[in-house]
């Protein structure tokens, strides 16, 4: 009856939504579940300018990020308005910026933030960037407890502009600003907010302020253990008498409250006005239970005034929200991407760990590779993006030459605290041989490094357990002893630790790494069904022994699953077909399966599911997929079957290749070559693998291809669209049988030949 009566609000909900927004919108964007922005990001803020919504925070000791959206669901990452080669950026452990509010101010864009204490100014003439270097605000003489830190804007219906301070346990305060980001003088004192001795907010921190039919709203968070109270005034003063304390931001009479995921939620946002006059708030939480390791993350709630004006926000409980009646601009579930290092700066997606000078990476040096040097003979360079979800995948291909014990480079995912980090790495034994190592804390695995300097690594995350695999074309993976139990790195709660896990790319040691690519969510790599992005409907079945699965299925449910890597020409499969794994006691069930969003043209498949006899017996089911599919995609299941009952439950779902290549190519330098080249192979006789370099002068189409002795086609080493450059293919001659073959590079009128054998 429950069920049946939600799916009857939503279709009246649907009805009543203005036509301009459902027009243009699948149906996976009217709901949505948090959080929206998965991962670390504490002490959020939120900005509306125009049609436009961004919202940052602290980073600690990784460099800020600045995210833009136009729902308010769908988050993208567009700026680091602090650079990590700012000198006076930290190096240490919760270091770095603390709080972070980008506003429009005067025709320009200012970004607020805190280091050790002081506060700063950034701007810029697009939200985008560039940035300048940070300006120290000074302190204003009548305000006796300095500016602080988790501080915040508010403009004014006049155009003033405040900095809404906290510094210490005792003080709050508001500081008017001028038009050059500095205080005037002007200062509102609430210290009287939270005055010693009993201190009744403990800290009061992460002051906003917002306006509301003609009252300031002033909201704060009642420290890290949980709660957000409210009070308001007509006027802006310091007058305690004028403020109306107000109790409670979010609603803690939810019912659903005591089963949350996410509990005692704090340091929201102010409160946006949309033009429907619905309100909204960004606030961050940890997850509850053994998933505090991801940090604070990012949710979304509705603020809804009562007759008397207070307001009060939904509390984050577990169900599908009605989603902002906004338009969506395609923007991408907010999970971390894939990237192929194509750009001639790295996306903002990445942060740095810490104070990194601009000499220590590099995507021009190489293009389409991330250079990355160890900071010295001791400090490792990283980048790393958020670690926002249970289940995963990570692959990179790797280009390092390890000459020495020190050096590491490879694949981590890294404690906030600095102190844990699961590592998948190339290294050097103390015996003088290359080894590939994967390992967390005493745990360590290693394996002879037989393919060479570059190789692929991947790590696979299931929960708690993360296993690793290395391959020497990005097909063939050989697992590195076995799945290791990392439950340490995502349970943690202690207050030095609350930055939230970080994922990415390491060097360490005295040799540079070069890394040609960075795969999230391999579609060939099994996707477990548990944990959807977002989803209608479903809910997650807890099982003795994991996987647990995605349950209570029925008709017309859904579920995303983001940020799914098909590969392009720098990854090159070719997707043709699916395989899920199920149990099911209904025959007649399917499900159709998405990209990027529920339209009927974005289908791309339909799995039929058949009874399997009991849930607990699990079946794979699989079908070819109506069109090719390549790069990266949100990929949903719609679920269909009869009845109103539960159709089947979900173990997980991967997408079928059967094109293996057998050449990877990999490109040598910036320096454009001044004429057509094919070198001689090397090794040659070789088994199984060789080395084939040519130059291309121009970019055009190339076609390198093996004959067999009697003129027929063997195998083909590229055949393409090819970037001038200097490249060295790596061929793998395991399908030949032993003899002589020919290779024959063709391209722009240029045809060259050369002989090569293969020794079994």
């Amino acid at each position: 009856m429950e069920r049946t009566s939600m799916r009857f609000f939503l279709k009246i909900l649907i009805c009543i939504i203005p036509i301009n927004f459902l027009f243009g919108q699948s149906p996976s964007f009217q709901t949505y579940i948090n959080p929206v922005i998965p991962g670390d990001h504490p002490d959020a803020t939120l900005t509306r300018i125009g049609n436009d919504f961004y919202t940052t925070g602290s980073s600690f000791n990784v460099t800020p990020v600045i995210y833009h959206s136009t729902d308010l669901v769908h988050w993208e990452a567009i700026a680091q308005p602090v650079s990590a080669a700012w000198s006076n950026y930290g190096d240490q452990a919760g270091g770095g910026c603390w709080g972070g509010q980008m506003v429009y101010y005067n025709g320009e864009y200012w970004h607020f933030f805190s280091r050790a204490n002081t506060m700063y100014y950034v701007k810029a003439t697009a939200p985008e960037g560039p940035w300048s270097m940070p300006v120290k605000i000074n302190n204003p003489s009548t305000l006796p407890y300095g500016l602080g830190y988790d501080n915040s804007i508010f403009i004014d219906d006049d155009n003033k502009w405040y900095l809404v301070v906290k510094n210490g346990q005792p003080n709050n305060g508001i500081v008017e600003l001028g038009d050059d980001g500095q205080p005037t003088g002007v200062v509102y004192n609430l210290n009287w907010l939270n005055p010693a001795p009993d201190y009744p907010y403990s800290w009061a921190e992460g002051p906003v302020m917002w306006k509301y039919n003609g009252y300031y709203y002033y909201s704060f968070a009642r420290d890290l253990g949980g709660g957000q109270k409210v009070m308001r005034s007509r006027t802006l003063t310091a007058d305690q008498s004028a403020w109306e304390m107000l109790g409670d931001f979010f609603n803690e009479n939810d019912p659903q409250k005591s089963s949350s995921l996410f509990t005692s939620p704090n340091h929201a946002s102010a409160a946006i006005m949309l033009d429907d006059s619905t309100s909204w708030v960004i606030h961050p939480l940890y997850a509850k239970g053994e998933w505090k390791g991801q940090g604070r993350q990012g949710l979304l709630n509705q603020v809804r005034y009562d007759v008397n004006g207070k307001p009060v926000a939904d509390y984050p409980v577990n169900k599908s929200f009605t989603a902002p009646n906004l338009p969506s601009s395609g923007i991408p579930w907010m999970v971390p991407h894939s990237d192929f290092f194509t750009s001639s700066a790295l996306h903002p997606e990445w942060s740095f760990l810490g104070y990194t000078p601009s000499s220590k990476y590099s995507l021009t040096d190489r293009p389409g590779w991330l250079r990355l040097s160890p900071k010295n003979s001791t400090q490792a360079n990283t980048v790393i993006k958020n670690d926002g979800e249970h289940n995963y995948s990570l692959i990179t291909r790797l280009d390092f030459n390890a000459q020495s014990t020190s050096d590491q480079a490879g694949l981590w995912i890294m404690r906030g605290d600095q102190t844990m980090e699961v590592k998948l790495v190339s290294t050097f034994s103390t015996e003088g041989k290359k080894l590939i190592t994967f390992g967390f804390k005493s745990t360590k695995y290693e394996t002879e490094n037989t393919i060479g300097d570059t190789l692929w690594l991947k790590l696979i995350r299931k929960n708690h357990k993360i296993s690793g695999y290395f391959s020497s074309n990005g097909f063939d993976w050989s697992e590195i002893g076995s799945a290791i139990d990392v439950a340490e790195i995502d349970s943690y709660s202690d207050f030095s630790t609350f930055t939230g896990t970080r994922q990415g790319l390491y060097v360490k040691g005295t040799s540079d790494a070069w890394f040609d690519f960075y795969i999230y969510r391999d579609a060939y790599t099994p996707i477990m069904a548990e944990c959807p992005a977002n989803q209608f409907g479903t809910a997650v079945v807890v099982t003795k022994l994991p996987p647990n699965l995605l349950g209570k299925i029925h008709n017309d449910d859904w579920a995303l699953y983001a940020g799914v890597e098909f590969g392009n020409a720098e990854y090159a499969k070719s997707c043709d077909s699916l395989k899920i794994t199920a149990s099911c006691l209904t025959a007649g069930s399917a499900v159709e399966v998405y990209i990027d969003s529920i339209d009927a043209n974005t289908k791309i498949a339909i799995c039929a599911i058949d009874t399997t006899g009991s849930w607990t017996n699990f079946r794979t089911f699989a079908t070819n997929l109506s069109k090719p599919v390549s790069g990266n995609h949100d990929v949903y299941l719609k679920f269909v079957g009869p009845g109103n009952g539960e159709l089947f439950r979900l173990e997980s779902l991967q997408f079928i290749t059967n094109s293996k290549p057998t050449a990877i190519n990999i490109r040598q330098g910036n320096n454009r070559p001044q004429r057509f080249y094919l070198e001689q192979n090397y090794p040659n006789p070789f088994n199984p693998v060789t080395r084939i370099k040519y130059s291309m002068p121009v970019t055009g189409y190339l076609s390198i291809k093996v004959y067999d002795l009697i003129g027929r086609e063997v195998a083909t080493v590229f055949d393409g669209v090819q970037q001038a450059g200097n490249y060295t293919a790596v061929f793998d001659g395991s399908n030949l049988t032993s003899g002589i073959y020919f290779y024959r590079m063709e391209t722009n009128g240029f045809v060259e030949t050369k002989k090569l054998v293969f020794l079994k």
